[in-house]
């Protein structure tokens, strides 16, 4: 145990599960299915879609809220609500002085341009001459200014007055993997004492499905649990949600009486090819290096992609794994900080969630070490290893 140990101290979740760390560790530990879905509204693509959420809890002025896009309103209210568990809310001396790591797409596209310009191609041939036109008469300034990533930092800093150092990684599930490692580094290195991080992502958007299906990542056809969909060909079923963690040092943690939820050991990424086997042995080396010993507790943000679903599921069968996004959806820059709070709440709780699926090994045991992975579904892999406080 060290003074620089890092600490969980807050859980701010939202998903079609619901919002908070209580109702999601709920809807894990005994897993109902199937989960909250909507079928009909993309077919023939299955998405998890977000409840009724009053914004006004996290977001009490309906000026900020007009000007963010959904994914920037999950975000802040996420973030919201891990400032509330950590106990930080009212803190104002905590909140002006709190780092801020943040994992974030792009905004969401206008749906009405995109259509436009793709009909008026079916007539013109001088592509550039319509694009400059298009740019100039039918994109708003503002409209550009509101998909910026940085501006959900931006707006958790305005609402909530987080008004630290700031950083915004983007980039699918790799920038909540390096959100999480900056976070962890610099909290264990001494230069930051409490951080606010994790991501958001929103996927009732017909752009934001395009951006998966063009790669022929997404499953076609009725839900069905993650690791079971390899018989119909695999495939992501994609959710809305957003995962905020407040990490702390201990020293600082304790200082203040606070509960601790975990310690996060030790985060690993990498980036490996993703030819034929390697990316399975690239897996098992990165949770080797953790130090996860076989027959562990994995919370897995494996995504549903085919080859890299499967991959994870050949390197850590000597594990217990748990795939949460079979309950929540895919939530891309989101994964990782939402396993790493699955994790935390297994921990707290000593117990594992509920298996989803006959594919998942049962775990009686009272878990003292979690892992949790992030397994991009085009690129880029990330695990965190939490151990018990």
């Amino acid at each position: 145990m060290s003074a620089r140990d890092v600490v969980i101290t807050g859980i701010g979740l939202v998903s079609c599960l619901g919002e908070g760390a209580e109702v999601h560790w709920k809807a894990f530990e005994t897993p109902s299915l199937p989960p909250p879905i909507d079928s009909e509204r993309f077919a023939p693509y299955t998405v998890h879609a977000l409840p009724e959420i009053d914004w006004t809890l996290q977001i009490p002025k309906k000026g900020d809220q007009r000007q963010m896009e959904l994914w920037q309103r999950l975000g802040v209210y996420a973030a919201g609500l891990a400032l509330d568990d950590a106990g930080l809310k009212s803190n104002e001396t905590l909140c002006t002085t709190m780092d801020m790591i943040v994992a974030a797409g792009s905004g969401e596209r206008d749906k009405e341009v995109d259509e436009n310009i793709l009909e008026a191609t079916l007539t013109r041939n001088d592509a550039e001459a319509l694009i400059n036109e298009k740019l100039t008469n039918d994109l708003r300034p503002t409209l550009f200014l509101a998909q910026l990533s940085n501006l959900l930092a931006g707006n958790i800093s305005i609402v909530h007055k987080i008004t630290g150092s700031s950083r915004t990684f983007m980039g699918e599930e790799g920038a909540g993997v390096s959100a999480l490692q900056t976070a962890v580094a610099r909290l264990a290195s001494g230069q930051s004492t409490h951080t606010l991080v994790g991501g958001a992502f929103q996927t009732e958007h017909p752009d934001k499905l395009l951006a998966y299906e063009l790669g022929g990542y997404l499953h076609r056809g009725p839900w069905q649990p993650l690791w079971d969909r390899h018989a119909a060909g695999g495939g992501v079923i994609t959710g809305s949600g957003g995962a905020f963690l407040v990490l702390e040092t201990r020293e600082q943690a304790q200082a203040r009486g606070a509960r601790i939820y975990a310690v996060v050991d030790k985060v690993a990424s990498s980036l490996s090819s993703r030819a034929d086997g390697k990316l399975a042995r690239d897996i098992a080396a990165l949770v080797e290096a953790l130090g996860a010993e076989p027959g562990r507790l994995i919370i897995s943000g494996a995504s549903g992609a085919p080859r890299p679903t499967l991959a994870e599921q050949q390197a850590l069968a000597a594990h217990a794994l748990r795939g949460f996004s079979g309950l929540t959806g895919h939530l891309k820059e989101a994964q990782l900080p939402f396993a790493v709070a699955l994790a935390a709440l297994s921990l707290s709780n000593g117990r594992a969630p509920g298996a989803i699926s006959d594919t998942e090994t049962s775990y009686d045991g009272t878990p003292d070490v979690v892992l949790a992975t992030a397994i991009g579904h085009h690129r880029g892999e990330g695990a965190a290893l939490l151990r018990k406080a």
